[in-house]
C-alpha cells in the first residue's frame, strides 16, 4: 500500500487529521489546554499571554475555541498572514537540535507527534522537494518558501 509522504495542508481529509491529533478529547474543537498540550508535547513552551493571543488570532467567532473550520482556515492562509515571528517559531519546533536545520528525522519526529506516520526515507523525500543548496536539510529560508507555497491553487 502507497502512502503519499507530502502534507498537503489545503486537503481536507489531511486538515481533519491534523485537527484530530490537536483535539484530544474528541469534542471538535481545540481548547486552549489542547493547543498547549499539543506544543508541549512538540517541544514547545509557549508562555500564558502568547498562547493566548495565539488562541485569539485563530478564534474568529470568539467562543473561546478553535474549531475545524477556523483551523482549515488558518493552515490555509498561508505565511501571508503569518507574521516573522510565528514563521520562526514554527520552525524552531521542528529544528529539534536548534542547529538552524531541519533534518529528515526532525521532520519525521514532529510529523509523527502529529500523527502523521511517515518514515525517515520519506521525510528525506520531503525535504528533497524543498532543499535547494541540496544539503539534505531544510534551512529557515527554503522553509518560508515552503509555507508560502503550501497555499491551494486558485486563491
Amino acid at each position: 500500500m502507497a502512502t503519499n509522504p507530502t502534507v498537503n495542508l489545503g486537503d481536507m481529509d489531511e486538515l481533519k487529521r491534523v485537527f484530530t491529533r490537536f483535539d484530544t478529547n474528541g469534542d471538535g474543537k481545540i481548547s486552549v489546554t489542547e493547543l498547549d498540550s499539543i506544543l508541549r508535547s512538540l517541544g514547545s513552551t509557549v508562555p500564558a499571554d502568547e498562547l493566548q493571543r495565539v488562541m485569539e488570532d485563530l478564534d474568529t467567532d470568539r467562543d473561546g475555541f478553535i474549531n475545524l473550520t477556523e483551523f482549515a482556515a488558518f493552515c490555509r492562509s498561508g505565511s501571508a498572514d503569518c507574521d516573522a515571528s510565528e514563521l520562526r517559531e514554527a520552525f524552531d519546533l521542528y529544528d529539534k537540535d536548534k542547529n538552524g536545520l531541519i533534518s529528515a528525522t526532525e521532520l519525521c519526529q514532529v510529523l509523527n507527534t502529529l500523527g502523521m506516520k511517515c518514515s525517515v526515507d520519506e521525510c528525506h523525500t520531503m525535504i528533497k522537494s524543498v532543499d535547494s543548496d541540496g544539503d539534505g536539510n531544510v534551512n529557515y529560508e527554503e522553509f518560508k518558501k515552503m509555507m508560502s507555497n503550501n497555499r491551494p491553487s486558485g486563491n
